[in-house]
């Protein structure tokens, strides 16, 4: 899969625990899930599911910790798919 095709992904999964006040549009390589995006950690938990689920990945606490940005998402989604 290709590193658009997975981003692209990875927003679909976003943009529906999305606030009404943030955009589509406001997701970026380096928006902070919290700070940026104003996703609360329950929606983040959320957001791990439905990766784990889209990517056939399995993410561990320590993955769900790193993961405070867009971008960080991407370098854990292509380690976890690597390792398969």
């Amino acid at each position: 899969m290709l590193k658009e095709e997975k981003y692209q992904k990875l927003k679909e999964i976003i943009k529906i625990y999305l606030p009404e006040d943030v955009a589509v549009t406001d997701i970026e390589q380096e928006s902070h899930f919290m700070n940026d995006l104003n996703i609360n950690s329950a929606n983040l938990v959320d957001i791990v599911l439905d990766v784990e689920d889209a990517f056939d990945i399995r993410l561990e606490n320590e993955d769900m910790e790193k993961m405070q940005t867009v971008n960080d998402a991407m370098v854990i989604i292509d380690a976890k798919l690597a390792e398969k």
